[in-house]
């Protein structure tokens, strides 16, 4: 799954009219459930792999040693309300990075589908047989692009629509969050036993 705007809240920075990643601990926040659809997706015996773009310390927004506090603060928000992460997979490049070192282009960076082919390899899945959660359609095309059944969290927009069809890709389903999205695997899970 990815994980701003599905684990955690996206940031609102009105001083610069964007919504983006959170840049330090105090920013960031599990949405609503979300615990709860985790620990339920444990208990199915899935693995919870997080795969996510993220070029903040790529275009100098933070640091690694603030993306590693935030991994913490995620880590342990969870694990209080009995959820874990099985495996994160970051990719932290971007074409225009201000860090030379970030300034790729990379095969990692979704929509190409690097993060979910390490996943598969490091955790042995077959990814036919797994799930991919995201909020944006790049989410949608990665997993598409391997095989993956795809659930895409927001509410269905026209304009939104009308880039699925200009780039031949839809969601298996559309759902308002990550416990809706549980619920389907759930369900998708219980038929397939």
């Amino acid at each position: 799954m990815d994980r701003d705007g599905v684990i955690n809240e996206i940031v609102c920075f009105p001083e610069l009219g964007v919504l983006d990643s959170p840049l330090n601990p105090d920013q960031f926040n599990l949405l609503p459930r979300v615990p709860k659809a985790i620990k339920n997706l444990n208990g199915l015996g899935l693995k919870v792999i997080i795969v996510s773009n993220q070029p903040v310390i790529a275009k100098g927004k933070t640091t690694k040693a603030l993306f590693k506090k935030i991994r913490e603060k995620m880590t342990k928000q969870l694990q209080t309300k009995g959820a874990f992460i099985d495996g994160e997979y970051y990719c932290f490049h971007h074409p225009q990075a201000k860090l030379e070192e970030y300034r790729v282009l990379c095969g990692c960076r979704k929509p190409a589908p690097g993060l979910l082919l390490e996943a598969a390899k490091d955790f042995d899945l077959d990814l036919t047989k797994c799930y991919m959660v995201g909020d944006s359609l790049i989410d949608v095309e990665a997993g598409k692009k391997v095989g993956c059944k795809t659930i895409l969290i927001g509410k269905m927009k026209c304009d939104l629509c009308k880039l699925m069809d200009e780039n031949g890709f839809m969601p298996d389903w559309i759902v308002n969050d990550l416990c809706s999205a549980s619920k389907i695997i759930a369900k998708e899970e219980r038929k397939n036993d």
